[in-house]
């Protein structure tokens, strides 16, 4: 948190939708406590405030990202994949080094059902950022919870992009086979 003045309540949430509102890239948590002068913990409570009002934010591995209501062009597709934590990393290059966003990873847990987080990686980068904060916080994966067994939500321009990426991932043995 900066110096100067904390923002308070409703001015706070309204900054927020804007400046998530205004742009396509996601804005973490810290910066948005830090634009504000308040901690992360109360931006958290703020974004479940503007969740709860039907404001559509989502919460990616990258930050906060406010979804714009004109439909997506593109070709979405569920996968199922299997690998270790350590294959994470190879698995994901392989998807977006062939132009696919994984927005979702989707696990069946046995006693919450199916847990689904936002993942919105689209590029090398985004994939370097979001491993870098798995290793960072200590975290687990979800797939963690399924010994590796995993879903993605998959989507991309093209239908011929989609396939090679699943073509890449089952050479690689990442596709779950029956």
């Amino acid at each position: 948190m900066t110096e100067g003045k904390k923002i308070l309540g409703d001015r706070r949430r309204d900054l927020i939708i804007q400046w998530l509102s205004n742009t396509n890239e996601p804005i973490t948590g810290g910066e948005l406590a830090s634009r504000t002068n308040v901690s992360r913990q109360v931006i958290v409570q703020d974004i479940s405030i503007l969740k709860a009002k039907k404001h559509p934010i989502i919460a990616t591995a990258q930050g906060y990202i406010y979804v714009q209501s004109t439909p997506s062009m593109r070709i979405s597709r569920i996968i199922a994949c299997q690998h270790t934590p350590a294959e994470t990393k190879e698995e994901l290059f392989i998807l977006v080094d062939h132009g696919v966003t994984v927005k979702q990873v989707i696990v069946e847990h046995a006693i919450y059902g199916e847990i689904t987080a936002s993942l919105m990686l689209s590029t090398r980068l985004d994939v370097e950022k979001f491993c870098e904060s798995v290793r960072h916080t200590k975290s687990a994966l979800l797939s963690e919870l399924t010994n590796g067994v995993h879903l993605h939500v998959i989507e991309a321009d093209h239908d011929h992009q989609l396939n090679a990426a699943v073509q890449a991932l089952e050479e690689n043995g990442f596709i779950l086979s029956d």
